[in-house]
């Protein structure tokens, strides 16, 4: 087995692990709740808003990228949300 092949094993291990762990980040309530509060349609709108391109928040809705203290700030500053109310919106816990 050659370096490249052991490089992609492992990488399928890592997703196959990953995809098993259950995830506590749950980012469509958030995204969700932005698009309503701020009057959008879509995420397109939610981006030319926080000023972020169009493939940051598509990683964050499909869960390839946590929510930053960046962009978590430019959502409480456009929305008025305080940060802890954003923050608990991203957990898997249904309230």
């Amino acid at each position: 087995m050659n370096v490249r092949q052991k490089k992609q094993e492992m990488l399928a291990a890592m997703h196959r692990a990953r995809a098993l762990e259950p995830s506590t980040f749950v980012p469509n309530r958030l995204l969700d709740t932005l698009i309503e509060k701020l009057h959008l349609k879509n995420d397109a709108e939610l981006c030319r808003v926080l000023e972020v391109q169009p493939p940051i928040i598509s990683k964050i809705r499909h869960r390839k990228l946590n929510v930053g203290a960046t962009i978590l700030l430019r959502m409480h500053e456009k929305s008025n949300i305080p940060i802890r109310e954003l923050k608990a919106l991203t957990s898997a816990a249904l309230h």
